[in-house]
């Protein structure tokens, strides 16, 4: 197996929070349960239904999930824009003959649209994954390196046995990345063709 680099996606690759906040906005339209969205939106990364317990009660959390996901599906896709060095960050990956693995706790179907509609091509995607959830794709489709903006992203690294590489472009700090084990931390993609030129030498996995 070819070698890849994984690649979170919310905050990660995609700025999704102008779609999210669309989604929000309609599921309290239309379930009449106010969700506030900057808060929401300011602590992307857990799964979805770890958001919707803290606005709807246990027993409405599934039809919640359903409700939100059909909305997002229609409202969510295209206002979100690729991060800063997202699209540069997959080419050095290709560049470097590696593979690009998505693993996000967003629902694969809804992570592919996303990528579709941007012309992010995955070579493998795997959706409804958090923190040690991940770990098992990663280690499945040969990645080396994950790159993410959340804690539980360094966390899954960690599990998988590979180095973990921060972007603080989501609502994790430097430091908070680097105490959940980031072996390196970026300000966002736009350095990272440079630092993959650094560790992706012989394509073993580097912790320094």
């Amino acid at each position: 197996m070819i070698p890849a680099v994984g690649f979170d996606l919310d905050m990660t690759l995609l700025d999704s929070r102008p779609g999210i906040r669309a989604a929000y906005r309609a599921l309290t339209a239309r379930t009449g349960v106010f969700v506030d969205v900057e808060l929401a939106v300011s602590r992307l990364g857990p799964p979805l239904r770890t958001e919707l317990r803290e606005w709807f009660p246990a027993e409405d959390v599934e039809e919640a999930v359903t409700t939100y996901r059909a909305l997002y599906a229609e409202l969510a896709i295209t206002p979100s824009v690729p991060m800063p060095g997202a699209v540069e960050a997959l080419a050095a990956v290709r560049a470097a003959g590696l593979r690009v693995v998505v693993v996000t706790s967003k629902l694969g179907r809804l992570a592919q649209l996303h990528l579709d509609h941007l012309g992010m091509r995955a070579d493998e995607l795997a959706g409804d994954l958090f923190a040690e959830g991940k770990a098992t794709a990663l280690v499945e489709h040969g990645v080396r390196w994950y790159v993410g903006d959340h804690q539980a992203d360094m966390v899954a690294a960690r599990t998988a046995g590979v180095p973990g590489i921060g972007v603080v472009t989501g609502p994790c700090s430097a430091d908070e990345l680097r105490t959940a084990g980031a072996s390196h931390v970026l300000s966002d993609l736009t350095r990272f063709p440079a630092l993959l030129d650094e560790i992706a030498v012989g394509s073993e996995p580097s912790a320094g």
